[in-house]
């Protein structure tokens, strides 16, 4: 078990800078931590952990090779995940002043199961997310490492990710961050809105293109 050690250590390190790295994942958590309720956004941020766990299987069956090599199955996970992130982004841009009101009881409108999907879809439906994954144990984890020691690294991931993300999600809860975004609280929607649709036009705009996806894992990847 010693041996593997060091390649337990470069995932830890890769992937908690790919967490930390701004994308959708964040942008949404940040929503919902600052317009929803702390049990939605703790139960977004166990989604967005457990959409890890999607990307963990299919890159040990070897499927997300599949899905990078093949372009057209690639470009319809891009264009799925274009969709749903302009869905979201056309949300928040609706946002009107005095329309959101950051409180005690805000997240009344949302409910606990639309919270969990909504984290688990944006992490799921994310292609960078799918790349960083495939490129992750294709090129930093050995072939030669044990199946069920693979699928441990892929648990750790998903409760990292998950714990990330509820940490965001208390910190952006408590009432004086909250207080701090009630003048302005629609045009941060708004903001969140313009970011998630500029992700999305990003993704659509690549796979008109036709661009290829990175050989190995970069931090940055919008997890």
């Amino acid at each position: 078990m010693q041996t593997y050690w060091p390649e337990f250590l470069t995932v830890a390190l890769v992937h908690l800078l790919a967490v930390a790295s701004p994308g959708p994942d964040f942008a949404v958590m940040l929503r919902q931590a600052l317009f929803q309720s702390r049990r939605n956004a703790l139960l977004c941020a166990v989604g967005i952990g457990a959409g890890i766990l999607v990307h963990v299987t299919y890159s040990l069956l070897g499927i997300g090779l599949l899905i990078q090599q093949s372009i057209l199955l690639f470009s319809i996970l891009k264009v799925l995940g274009a969709l749903y992130l302009a869905w979201i982004a056309v949300q928040c841009l609706r946002a009107r002043a005095g329309g959101i009101h950051v409180g005690q009881h805000s997240g009344t409108r949302q409910s606990g199961a639309a919270a969990l999907r909504l984290g688990f879809l944006t992490n799921t439906l994310n292609p960078k997310a799918t790349l960083f994954f495939v490129s992750l144990f294709s090129v930093v984890i050995s072939p030669g490492t044990p199946v069920a020691l693979q699928a441990g690294y892929g648990l750790y991931m998903a409760l990292a990710t998950g714990l990330w993300f509820a940490m965001v999600a208390v910190f952006f809860t408590l009432p004086r961050v909250r207080r701090g975004f009630n003048r302005f609280g629609h045009w941060l929607d708004r903001l969140m809105g313009g970011v998630l649709l500029l992700l999305a036009g990003q993704l659509l705009l690549s796979t008109v293109s036709g661009s290829e996806p990175p050989s190995g894992p970069t931090p940055g990847t919008g997890r």
